[in-house]
């Protein structure tokens, strides 16, 4: 079976092919982030316009770099929410309206379960149950992952994200958009000795995190060196700033892994990404003696593989889960924990 999927959630326009035999056989994907740079931050209306324009090319590409033709797409997943509302109606239209020409059937996909699944389209793709940390620019979330659909939630920020205090800690800093990387970059430069910011939450008995105190300490610190603020400093607190959110996702993790008993760690969303995250885990997995699983650099961030592959999972256990009709919605605020378990066939 061979599935089509449709990614516009936010600011990239992702299509991908994913056959339920052969694996992912091609994916395309366009970042809008030069277009919302000079604007500090995503721009909902610009960038429900950037996707109308790319999607058709973009299918024209992934059809082409995998020999495939219309007519063997089988169905077509496409991101129903959550999201920029205008945003996931592109998507919607593009993926509708495609199924009613060719007279295939659709399926609406969770972008979270997206990025949830993600990490079973690597290499080494991990076995269920597993625990996940969703971190991305607008989630951070632990989920006891036991199937596709299957998802209970352990805990999740009471406030900001973690990307999101990367964005906006980055740009205290005057490191521009998107800040996540640039901070990140910049940290490697700095002495971890120099400033030390709080670990919002760090022992508290639950697994719940908190961001927005480590945002206003950087703030603080930036604020009390007035109007001179050197390279160095500037990296100095990227480094304490950068050291303490990898220490509280990671001490997080790993309650989350003791209270569950599991030893199967999966990463997901775009902080997945982060190097320093990344070195942590592994560290933290070669002494406590667990997996831990990312998923491959380029499907970090939103994007249609995920999509194809998260519907294709879905097709798979309940192939009555895809429909042919074509009217459809979007939820720009969609509770995962509303999905349902997909159903073995």
């Amino acid at each position: 079976m061979i599935v089509l999927g449709v990614e516009s959630s936010c600011d990239e326009t992702g299509l991908a092919l994913y056959d339920t035999e052969r694996g992912l056989l091609s994916h395309a994907l366009h970042s809008q982030v030069a277009m919302h740079e000079a604007y500090g931050g995503v721009v909902p209306e610009l960038a429900s316009r950037d996707h109308v324009r790319r999607a058709i090319p973009l299918l024209e590409q992934v059809l082409a770099d995998s020999h495939t033709d219309l007519s063997a797409i089988d169905a077509i997943a496409y991101t129903q929410g959550p999201g920029l509302a205008g945003a996931l109606l592109v998507g919607a239209s593009v993926a509708n309206g495609l199924a009613l020409a060719l007279d295939k059937p659709v399926l609406g996909v969770h972008h979270l379960e997206g990025h949830l699944l993600s990490p079973l389209l690597s290499a080494t793709p991990p076995e269920f149950p597993f625990v996940a940390l969703l971190v991305s620019g607008g989630h951070t979330q632990l989920m006891c992952v036991d199937g596709v659909g299957a998802y209970t939630l352990l805990g999740e920020t009471l406030d900001d994200a973690a990307g999101e205090a990367f964005d906006k800690s980055a740009k205290l800093l005057g490191l521009g958009y998107p800040g996540g990387p640039a901070i990140s970059r910049l940290a490697e430069y700095g002495d971890p000795e120099a400033y030390q910011l709080p670990r919002p939450m760090l022992h508290a008995k639950t697994l719940d995190f908190s961001f927005s105190g480590l945002k206003t300490a950087v703030l603080t610190l930036v604020k009390n060196h007035h109007t001179h603020l050197c390279e160095q400093d500037k990296a100095n607190i990227a480094r304490a700033f950068v050291d303490a959110i990898v220490e509280v996702l990671v001490a997080k993790c790993l309650s989350a892994l003791k209270q569950t008993g599991m030893k199967r760690l999966v990463i997901a969303g775009g902080v997945g990404a982060n190097v320093q995250l990344r070195q942590s885990l592994n560290a933290a997995a070669a002494k406590k003696r667990f997996d831990v699983f990312y998923p491959e650099l380029a499907l970090c961030t939103d994007n249609g593989a995920m999509i194809a592959f998260a519907g294709a999972m879905r097709l798979q256990r309940d192939p009555a889960a895809a429909r042919y009709e074509y009217a459809f919605n979007v939820r720009p605020r969609w509770p995962l924990h509303e999905l349902q378990p997909a159903q073995t066939s």
